[in-house]
C-alpha cells in the first residue's frame, strides 16, 4: 500500500537527515564555573542578583559572556530561585505556559504578564506516525511542565480522519532544559480533568475524558476511569471510577501542600456524558450541571460524592471556562460571554461577579486563566480568520493580545497589550495553557 511505503521513506529520510545533522554537532565547550560573573562582587552575590532576572529574559542574557552562559544554563539557577522563594526573600515569578498547537510541531511559549516578555521552549519529541495532537492537558508541578494524553491522528489506523486517544506522558524539565518521556497512563484519554498535588510526594490525578475532534462536537468516546501518578516512582495507579461517564470536564484541587493531605478534595466540574439529536439528525452534547468530588485520604480511602445542580436558570447549561483563584481559600470563577461568574459554595450557584470592560467579538474565542491571584481574560486583536486563505504571508501574523486582569479581592480591572511572537493565528478553542512558578 502507498501509505506504509511513504511512511517508511519518510522515516528513513528523517533518520538519515538527523544522523547527518548529528555528525556536525560539536560538544559544548567546558566553561570554568569559577569565572567571575560580575567584577568587584563575589560569585555568591552575583548569582543572587542574576537570579532576580525575569525568567523569559534569561535566554537573551546568556550570550553576554562565558561565565553568564555557564551559570544561566546550570541547575544552580533554578535551585537558587526556589531556595530564595522558600526563604521568603521574594516569591517566584508566575508565568503562563501557552501551547498554541501540537507541541511536537509548534513550540510552546512562556509569557510573563508583569514584564510582557515571551520565551519559546523546545519542541516536544515527535512520533513519525502520529500528528495533530489536541485535547491534551498541560499541568505544572515544581520546575516541570507535564503534557498528558490527548487526541491525535494515527497514519497506521483507519479511517484517518478520526482522532484516537493517547496515553503518552511527557515532561519538560526547566532544570535540564530537555523533554522526557514518562510512563504512559493506564487508559488513553483526552479532554479530561486533571490536577497537580504537590506535597511530601508529588502526584497528578486525572479523571474521565475520551477522544473527539476539536471542531466537531457530540462525537467520540467517553470514560469514567480515574488514575493517579506518583512522580517519584514514575507509576500510574487506578482509583475508584467516577459515578458516571464524563468528558470535557475540568479538575481542581481544593487545599494545598501546607494543609493535611486528608483534607484535600479533587473537584471534577461540568462535562458531558451523553448526546441527543435535534430533529433526529444533528447530534448535540448533553452537558452536566453538577460536580463530582473525591476526598483524598492518606489511608487510601477513596469515595465520590455528587454536588447537585450548580446552574441556575440565568446561566447557560454548557460549561464555560472555569478557573480557581486562591483568595485565602480556593474560589471558582467562570467566564460566560462577557460576564465573570463566582461560584457560591454555600448556595451551590453561580453568581455574577463583574463584566469584562471591553467586550470581545464573540465570533472569536477568548482565553481565560488565573495567574498571580488575578483573572486574565485574553482577547486576540487584529488576527485573521483561519478559514480565509486570501491573506498574504506578511499578513498571516497573530495580532495583538489584549489582556484584561481582574482582581477578585479589590474588585478592580486593569488592561495591558502584548505582541505575541507567533507566526500564526492563536485559536483559544484549541490552545492549551497552564501556569508555572519559576
Amino acid at each position: 500500500m502507498p501509505l506504509p511505503i511513504f511512511s517508511s521513506r519518510l522515516q528513513c529520510s528523517s533518520s538519515s537527515s538527523s544522523s547527518s545533522r548529528s555528525s556536525f554537532l560539536r560538544p559544548k565547550p567546558r566553561i570554568d564555573p569559577s569565572l567571575t560573573l560580575i567584577p568587584g562582587l563575589s560569585n555568591d552575590v552575583a548569582r543572587l542578583i542574576l537570579s532576580f532576572v525575569p525568567y523569559p529574559h534569561i535566554s537573551r542574557l546568556k550570550p553576554t559572556c562565558k561565565s553568564w552562559y555557564a551559570f544561566l544554563s546550570s541547575k544552580t539557577l533554578i535551585s537558587l530561585r526556589h531556595s530564595r522563594d522558600n526563604s521568603n526573600i521574594n516569591n517566584l515569578s508566575h508565568l503562563l505556559c501557552i501551547f498554541p498547537q501540537d507541541p511536537s510541531i509548534s513550540p510552546p511559549f512562556l509569557f510573563d504578564p508583569v514584564t510582557l516578555s515571551w520565551r519559546s521552549l523546545p519542541l516536544m519529541p515527535c512520533n513519525p506516525h502520529v500528528y495533530g495532537l489536541c485535547n491534551f492537558v498541560a499541568v505544572a508541578l515544581g520546575p516541570y511542565v507535564y503534557v498528558l494524553g490527548g487526541s491525535a491522528f494515527d497514519t497506521r489506523s483507519y479511517p484517518l480522519d478520526v482522532p484516537l486517544p493517547t496515553s503518552s506522558v511527557f515532561r519538560y524539565s526547566f532544570v535540564k532544559s530537555v523533554w522526557e518521556r514518562l510512563s504512559p497512563m493506564v487508559s488513553p484519554r483526552g479532554s479530561f480533568a486533571c490536577a497537580a498535588m504537590p506535597g511530601s510526594s508529588d502526584r497528578i490525578i486525572v479523571a474521565g475524558g475520551g477522544s473527539r475532534h476539536t471542531l466537531f462536537g457530540a462525537a467520540g468516546s467517553r470514560m469514567s476511569s480515574v488514575e493517579i501518578y506518583d512522580v517519584e516512582k514514575d507509576e500510574w495507579r487506578e482509583m475508584v471510577e467516577l459515578p458516571r461517564f464524563r468528558a470535557g470536564c475540568l479538575g481542581f484541587l481544593v487545599g494545598n501542600e501546607k494543609e493535611k493531605e486528608e483534607d484535600r478534595e479533587f473537584w471534577v466540574m461540568g462535562g458531558y456524558g451523553g448526546s441527543r439529536t435535534v430533529s433526529g439528525v444533528l447530534p448535540v452534547d448533553e452537558y452536566y450541571k453538577d460536580a463530582a468530588v473525591m476526598d483524598l485520604r492518606v489511608d487510601g480511602g477513596e469515595k465520590w460524592r455528587i454536588v447537585g445542580d450548580m446552574w441556575g436558570e440565568e446561566v447557560r447549561p454548557k460549561l464555560g471556562k472555569i478557573v480557581a483563584v486562591d483568595c485565602g481559600k480556593p474560589v471558582f470563577f467562570m467566564l460566560d460571554k462577557d460576564w465573570i461568574l463566582r461560584y457560591e459554595k454555600g448556595l451551590n450557584r453561580w453568581r455574577k461577579e463583574s463584566s469584562v470592560p471591553r467586550k470581545a467579538h464573540y465570533d472569536k474565542p477568548v482565553g481565560f486563566v488565573a495567574l498571580n491571584g488575578e483573572l486574565l481574560v485574553m482577547i486576540l486583536l487584529d488576527g485573521y480568520n483561519l478559514m480565509d486563505t486570501r491573506h498574504t504571508r506578511q499578513q498571516r501574523k497573530a495580532g495583538s493580545l489584549m489582556i484584561h486582569m481582574y482582581d477578585p479581592k479589590k474588585k478592580t480591572w486593569r488592561s495591558v497589550v502584548s505582541k505575541p511572537p507567533f507566526n500564526h493565528q492563536l485559536d483559544f478553542r484549541t490552545t492549551v495553557m497552564c501556569t508555572i512558578r519559576l
